[in-house]
């Protein structure tokens, strides 16, 4: 059955950061994920999540507000790559995260895709047992990074063949990126260990787009898929006033499953 989770970066701003673990939990979603747990001491986390489990954070991505959005493409930041990762690995490991997505930062060109290999293939030997995931943003959202199609994506999956490093699969990023989430899903699905989902074209309750949220929950479990389904999304009212999406989808999911 699919498990559900909340991104605390987006959703439940109404409160504190280290408040929202619990809200989330009240509110009907199995878990939590956040962007950026970095600025609170893993002591404090661990206290915040009272157990809760965490579907996935990122590795730390640098000086955010100075343009940096990680290290993994950039050929001359192997250094920083490096360092960022450990951190990220540590954090997960703290948090129990069952993925950690790599950033890769902003670069092109054939020496960003040959340092991005690297560094994941290394990043994946320095946490054997870290389930890895890379993810396509949009060139709107996050102009000038490095990972900004599926397609590549894919290219390097396949390329690396490591059966603990995966896709990360935003509903948000891939209509953006592509036209068709749905036709996105369908040609990536195989390589998918964590999904992320929102509306389109708003990025506010997820629901719209032509993406079939219901045939998304039903595929998964048939697929016999271990990950999460997050909600990364901007909401268009206070966190828990628009969740009717996430009664609806548990409902629909207990019944697949009964």
């Amino acid at each position: 059955m699919p498990r559900f989770a909340a991104n605390l970066t987006m959703l439940f701003t109404e409160v504190p950061m280290l408040d929202r673990p619990g809200l989330a939990l009240q509110a009907g979603f199995d878990g939590v994920e956040v962007l950026f747990p970095y600025d609170h001491s893993g002591a404090d986390w661990v206290a915040a999540l009272a157990g809760a489990p965490v579907a996935l954070i990122n590795t730390p991505p640098g000086d955010w507000m100075a343009g940096d959005r990680g290290f993994a493409a950039m050929p001359d930041e192997v250094g920083r790559f490096r360092d960022s990762f450990l951190r990220g690995a540590d954090v997960a490991a703290r948090l129990g995260a069952a993925r950690l997505h790599v950033m890769a930062g902003v670069a092109k060109g054939p020496q960003a895709e040959q340092a991005f290999t690297e560094n994941l293939a290394w990043a994946a030997a320095q946490a054997p047992g870290q389930s890895l995931v890379i993810e396509p943003l949009n060139s709107d959202d996050m102009p000038g990074y490095f990972l900004n199609d599926f397609d590549q994506a894919a290219r390097i999956l396949d390329d690396l063949a490591l059966p603990r490093v995966g896709l990360q699969f935003d509903l948000w990023h891939a209509a953006r990126i592509h036209g068709q989430a749905q036709a996105v899903w369908e040609r990536h699905k195989a390589r998918v260990s964590h999904i992320q989902i929102a509306g389109f074209p708003a990025r506010n309750e997820p629901g719209g787009g032509g993406f079939d949220l219901t045939g998304l929950c039903s595929e998964v479990d048939a697929m016999g898929y271990d990950g999460w389904i997050s909600a990364e999304y901007r909401p268009s009212r206070a966190t828990v006033h628009g969740l009717g999406w996430l009664s609806a989808l548990k409902a629909r999911a207990q019944l697949i499953g009964a």
